[in-house]
């Protein structure tokens, strides 16, 4: 039995890498163009993060190769008879299915990894290197035209020249819609792009700060941070990690605690000086969102969503395994299609409507993450006894 099972290990290892590799390439190309056209990347600048685009689509590419791999092994056994063999020669077809859920559980444990590890790592790096290529873009204009202008937020830049990324010489003049303009000349400035926090840091070294015409001040050095506009990059949970999502359910609660004290306090203090306490004082009002600020819902939701779809590869494994010797078809694309147009129709929907419903507090996603995996298993244990029996 040890030696069917190895055999079969290393046919779903085959076909498994196999397709794995196929998939992953094609939707490389469609995740770098994709990329590439929202940020207006070179040649140079898609070669750096193609490394880095491939992990954070391998957690989405895994579950569906491994069931079709599954349906292609189990397929090819069921037509050829060999399971009708092995379960006359007295094995049970759990032996017969190990094998797959044993890759499953690794693939499992490696979806998970790449979710809570490996894409938050290469999502920084992609960030580096668009940062990189925005500050490239930005200094060539600036070295070719000498200018730089964004009339919606009010700034222009000049320098009499840029040297690396140094410039040279620079005058910022901020004037926004209705305010007094602002101008500030450096005899030089550094100026990076940080995607992080969406903002520009401009350093600049020995410089006069003028408005309304005078000169308002002199400065040796003098860092200012200004917004680069709308981001959704950082409301992101995926891209960050499980501790981080932790440490940031932590002060989410020492906000809340810090605000339920004020309110006792107010109203402690309404009571003592014989006020009623107004209720508009007693409810603690949230503090200001930032851009790096993720509601709660989101932050529970990733949480427990990340191990129930990294276990979604094991009982992809069941159903594929399962139905495949039911059926018994050579044909693998029969039993793939017969497989898959439920989880692309039931299993997917309810989902992703679930993970909708947690994320705006609506459904407690300690459960609610597990609903489409606890179809699917329901499911595949049915089929399992069934197969079983015969």
């Amino acid at each position: 039995m040890r030696l069917i099972q190895r055999a079969i290990l290393w046919e779903l290892l085959r076909v498994f890498g196999f397709l794995l590799a196929v998939l992953t390439v094609l939707l490389v190309f469609v995740g770098v163009a994709q990329r590439a056209s929202e940020e207006g990347l070179g040649a140079e600048q898609i070669a750096q993060i193609l490394p880095y685009i491939v992990p954070s689509l391998m957690p989405f590419t895994i579950p569906a190769t491994l069931l079709l791999s599954v349906c292609i092994v189990y397929g090819r056994m069921g037509g050829d008879q060999e399971v009708i063999a092995a379960k006359a020669a007295g094995a049970h077809v759990f032996s017969l299915l190990a094998p797959a859920f044993l890759l499953a559980v690794v693939l499992s444990v490696s979806s998970f990894v790449l979710t809570d590890r490996v894409i938050p790592w290469a999502m920084g790096n992609i960030q580096r290197i668009v940062s990189d290529a925005m500050e490239d873009l930005f200094l060539d204009f600036l070295r070719t035209t000498n200018r730089f202008s964004d009339p919606e937020r009010g700034l222009m830049i000049t320098a009499r020249d840029v040297e690396g990324k140094t410039l040279i010489g620079p005058q910022f003049r901020y004037a926004p819609a209705g305010r007094s303009p602002v101008t500030v000349t450096a005899e030089r400035a550094n100026v990076r792009f940080d995607l992080e926090e969406n903002v520009v840091r401009v350093e600049m070294h020995r410089g006069l700060l003028q408005s309304s015409g005078s000169v308002n001040g002199y400065f040796e050095r003098e860092v200012r941070a200004f917004p680069l506009g709308d981001s959704e990059e950082e409301t992101k949970p995926r891209h960050r990690t499980t501790a981080d999502l932790f440490h940031q359910l932590e002060v989410l609660k020492e906000n809340t605690a810090a605000r339920e004290r004020h309110a006792a306090a107010v109203a402690t203090l309404d009571l003592t000086l014989g006020e009623l306490p107004r209720p508009d004082r007693l409810a603690p009002s949230p503090p200001p969102p930032t851009k790096a600020d993720i509601p709660e819902h989101k932050v529970r939701t990733e949480i427990y969503s990340r191990p129930a779809m990294a276990a979604s590869c094991l009982f992809f494994a069941l159903i594929g395994g399962t139905f495949s010797i039911k059926l018994g078809r050579s044909s693998f694309l029969t039993t793939f299609m017969i497989c898959f147009v439920p989880i692309l129709l039931v299993y997917y929907p309810i989902t992703l409507g679930m993970l909708n419903l947690a994320k705006h507090g609506d459904a407690d996603p300690r459960w609610t993450v597990w609903v489409g995996n606890a179809l699917i298993g329901v499911w595949g244990l049915i089929t399992l006894r069934q197969v079983a029996r015969f």
